[in-house]
């Protein structure tokens, strides 16, 4: 799949995902075998650029893949003068959100909230694209509720405006996350627009990474929670794609040395303070699997210190590996 200028390594991306797909996971995911890593959603507010937590956003370069970043707002010079920042900083691509169906974007007419407005979305896009000399993706959900699916009319919006490719999440903003994804109205854009489509929702696993694909006929697709704890999830589906097999479950070993090291990460990068609060969700992701009476997690969540951290996590895997004996 290409996406302008820039040809994906494969058909799968890790989604962005506010307070997740910081640089250290999105570097994970690329490594763990992502085609491609969308960063977390950034105000195009300019009032709110200077603050810790959107410069630590802002912090593209050096890093491996294509650099996609997503901005978010409802104010086309002002999503406008945000995508050339972003480019500035070194985004390559810059895709923009109106997916979210969080109530404070929402409340903002942003992110999911924007699909009621399509002449707002047609400013927001045209702007947005004249901006930028990188290509622009758009992100939505296939309407604001069931009964105002209107996926098929934006995406015809977006390929007008010079979307360069589209990724639908199979869930309208009133669903939330509730339920199952459905995946007609994706099939039905795709047959529809000739611009490169990513299915997004639900994808949880090889076998149905491969029925979305081959039901929808996207060229693409984007996961988000099921890399929580999971990123290895990238490598397993493009193996089952690449030869029909499953790979056998990580290795315990290797959990360890992947979940110590991302953690190491989120220390350097934020800081030994914000690192090892922001390491105890990702710490309980990883051990959904491994530590299901939740008592580990109790006690990882009350320590404060970054390194005592990387020592429970080592006692963690002894005392595991020793149990499994």
């Amino acid at each position: 799949m290409r996406i302008g200028q820039y040809q994906l390594e494969n058909c799968l991306i890790a989604a962005p995902m506010a307070g997740i797909t910081d640089r250290p996971f999105r570097s994970l995911c690329y490594s763990m075998g992502a085609g491609m890593t969308v960063s977390e959603m950034l105000s195009s507010n300019p009032q709110v650029w200077k603050t810790d937590k959107s410069r630590l956003r802002m912090v593209h370069s050096d890093e491996p893949g294509i650099r996609s970043v997503q901005i978010a707002g409802n104010d086309p010079d002002d999503m406008a003068a945000a995508a050339r920042i972003n480019v500035e900083s070194g985004a390559q691509v810059i895709d923009i959100n109106m997916g979210c169906p969080a109530k404070k974007v929402n409340r903002k007419l942003a992110g999911s909230a924007l699909l009621r407005y399509p002449d707002l979305v047609k400013s927001i896009l045209s702007a947005v694209v004249k901006a930028v000399d990188v290509p622009v993706t758009l992100k939505i959900r296939t309407g604001w509720s069931p009964e105002e699916r209107n996926c098929i009319e934006i995406a015809k919006l977006a390929e007008d405006c010079g979307i360069q490719a589209l990724t639908i999440h199979g869930r309208t903003r009133t669903c939330l996350f509730n339920g199952e994804a459905e995946y007609d109205s994706i099939r039905t854009v795709k047959q529809t627009v000739a611009i490169p489509i990513i299915a997004n929702g639900d994808i949880t696993d090889p076998l149905k990474a491969r029925a979305v694909l081959d039901y929808t006929g996207a060229d693409a697709l984007m996961i988000g929670r099921a890399a929580q704890g999971r990123p290895w999830i990238f490598r397993e589906i493009q193996h089952y794609l690449d030869t029909g097999e499953l790979l056998p479950p990580m290795p315990i070993a290797e959990v360890q040395r992947i979940m110590l090291s991302h953690v190491q990460e989120l220390h350097d990068f934020y800081g030994q303070g914000k690192g090892a609060r922001i390491a105890r969700k990702h710490v309980s992701w990883y051990l959904r699997e491994h530590a299901p009476d939740d008592q580990f997690r109790r006690t990882f969540n009350a320590i404060e210190e970054a390194s005592v951290q990387l020592e429970a996590l080592e006692a963690f895997f002894e005392n595991f590996c020793v149990n499994k004996r």
